[in-house]
C-alpha cells in the first residue's frame, strides 16, 4: 500500500460516522456536568440515577468512536473479512454498562426507600432535567437517524442511548415536579426505580441485537430481498440471464458490510466460461442491492431430468452427442 492509499484509508476512517459520535460524546460531557451539578445541589435519587446514564454514555461513546474508525478499515491478511464486527461489539459493551447503571441506580434507590430522603432545590433540578431531555433527545433522534442512512449500528446504539437518556432524564423531571407539587419525598427514588427497570430493558434489546451480529444470526429481510432477486433468475421469473435453480443460500454481517454465498444449478452442458459470466452477473447485481457487500456463487450442473430451462437450452443433438478427443500419440 503507498503513501497515498494510506491516507485515504486513514480519511475514510473518520469519516461522518466518526464525527457524528465525537458530536455526541461532547454533548455527554456537557450534559454529565450538568446532571451531578444538579445532584449535588438536589440530593435527588432520580437525577443521580440519570447522572450515572450519562457517565455510561461517555465510556461507551469513546469506545464507539474507536469502533467507528476500526470497522472502515480494510480487510487484510489478519482479518480477511474486514473489521465490521467491532461494531457488534462497541453495541454488547453499551448494553452491559446499561446493566451496571441499573444496578447501581436500584441500590441507591433502595438505600433512600428504607433510610428515607430529603431532596432540596426541587425547582432547579426538575426545570434543569426538563433541558437536558430536549437536548439530549433531539441529539439521540439526529444519532439515530444518521445511524440507518449509513448503516451503521454503533451510530443507532448511541442514539438510541441518548435516546434513553432523555427518557430519564424526564422522568426525573416529572418525579421532582411531584415531589415540588405534594411534598412526597418517596416519589423521587420510586421513579429511580421504574428509570432502573426500563434501562434493563433497553439493555437487553442492545445485548441481543450484539449476540445476533456476533453469531451471524440470518437477517429475515435480506432473506427476503436475496430470494426475490434469486427467484426473478428461475425458469418461472423470466428475467436474463436464467439459471435453473438455486440453494444453500446464506449470508451475514460484518458491521455494515454483507457477505452472501449460494449456489446456481445451470445446464451442464455450458462451458465454464458462460457459467461463470452468468454467475458474475448475479452476483454483481446482489452486491448493487445490497450497498456495502460481497456476493459468492458456486457454479453447478443442473441434475433434474424434468428442468425445463434445460429443455429449453438443450443444444442439438449433433452437439450433445461428440466423438471423443484422440490423444495426440494415437495411430
Amino acid at each position: 500500500m503507498t503513501l497515498k492509499d494510506s491516507a485515504k484509508d486513514s480519511t475514510a476512517a473518520w469519516g461522518p460516522e466518526s464525527r457524528a459520535v465525537m458530536a455526541s460524546l461532547a454533548l455527554a460531557v456537557a450534559m454529565l456536568a450538568v446532571k451531578f451539578g444538579a445532584y449535588l445541589v438536589t440530593g435527588s435519587s432520580a437525577i443521580f440515577g440519570d447522572a450515572l446514564e450519562s457517565v455510561v454514555g461517555l465510556l461507551t461513546g469513546a469506545f464507539a468512536l474507536y469502533a467507528t474508525h476500526l470497522a472502515h478499515r480494510p480487510a487484510d491478511s489478519d482479518h480477511p473479512y474486514g473489521h465490521g464486527k467491532i461494531e457488534f461489539l462497541s453495541c454488547g459493551l453499551e448494553g452491559g454498562m446499561i446493566v451496571l447503571t441499573a444496578v447501581l441506580v436500584v441500590g441507591r434507590s433502595a438505600r433512600a426507600l428504607y433510610y428515607g430522603w430529603h431532596v432540596d432545590r426541587v425547582d432547579l433540578g426538575m426545570w434543569t432535567m426538563l433541558c437536558t431531555t430536549v437536548i439530549t433527545g433531539l441529539t439521540g433522534l439526529w444519532l439515530v437517524r444518521r445511524g440507518r442512512r449509513l448503516g451503521t449500528i454503533v451510530l443507532e446504539a448511541e442514539g438510541q442511548h441518548c435516546i434513553s437518556d432523555a427518557i430519564t432524564s424526564l422522568a426525573a423531571g416529572l418525579a421532582l415536579g411531584g415531589v415540588y407539587l405534594s411534598g412526597w419525598t418517596w416519589l423521587d427514588p420510586v421513579v429511580a426505580l421504574c428509570v432502573a427497570i426500563y434501562l434493563v430493558w433497553l439493555a437487553m434489546v442492545l445485548l441481543r441485537r450484539s449476540a445476533a451480529g456476533l453469531m451471524d444470526e440470518q437477517d429475515v429481510a435480506d432473506a427476503s430481498m436475496l430470494r426475490q432477486l434469486l427467484d426473478a433468475h428461475l425458469p418461472t421469473g423470466g428475467k436474463q440471464p436464467r439459471i435453473c435453480s438455486y440453494h444453500k443460500l446464506r449470508h451475514r454481517h460484518s458491521g455494515r458490510y454483507h457477505w452472501v454465498d449460494f449456489h446456481i444449478m445451470v445446464p451442464r452442458w455450458w462451458d465454464i466460461e458462460r457459467g461463470h459470466r452468468i454467475a458474475s452477473t448475479i452476483e454483481y447485481e446482489i452486491e448493487c442491492a445490497l450497498g456495502e457487500g460481497n456476493a459468492t456463487a458456486h457454479v453447478e450442473p443442473c441434475s433434474d431430468p424434468e428442468c425445463t430451462h434445460c429443455k429449453l437450452e438443450r443444444p442439438p443433438m449433433e452437439e450433445q452427442i461428440k466423438p471423443p478427443l484422440r490423444a495426440s500419440g494415437d495411430a
